[in-house]
């Protein structure tokens, strides 16, 4: 890999209840444990984190490829949701879904476009295998 930028972070505290900060400091931020997970839900958590970044970036891909095949992609979103829970091994693990909402495209090239986006996120690309990816296509 030819890398373009690197992201720098620290952890403080007690992990997922402490500090999150860049190394820019653009980002500072109080980290708890949600309140479905026993904790007091007072900051964010690294799901909503990665929940923000996966969206983000899936997004960029999404306009990268419709660009490409001259697509309408203005007022495009998407929504993302990541899970976290338990695995038979007794470890925990992440879950994925993609909403991507396409309202100047019909439903088949928006799948398309979607599923074309996937193979180009390098979230997607960092996560096929190992967690549960579900794409979404919604018509509004």
């Amino acid at each position: 890999m030819k890398t373009l930028y690197t992201a720098e972070a620290l952890a403080t505290g007690e992990g997922r209840d402490g500090q999150a900060r860049s190394a820019d400091g653009r980002l500072d931020l109080q980290l708890a444990i949600p309140k479905e997970m026993g904790g007091s839900g007072d900051g964010t958590n690294p799901e909503q984190l990665f929940a923000v970044g996966y969206a983000a970036c899936f997004h960029s891909a999404l306009r990268l490829v419709a660009r490409q095949e001259k697509a309408d992609v203005s007022d495009s979103t998407v929504g993302s949701r990541v899970s976290i829970g338990t695995l038979d091994n007794g470890g925990f693990g992440l879950a994925v879904e993609l909403e991507v909402t396409l309202p100047n495209v019909d439903h088949v090239t928006a799948q398309a476009l979607a599923e074309k986006a996937h193979q180009v996120c390098p979230y997607s690309n960092a996560t096929r295998g190992n967690i549960d990816v579900t794409l979404v296509v919604t018509d509004d």
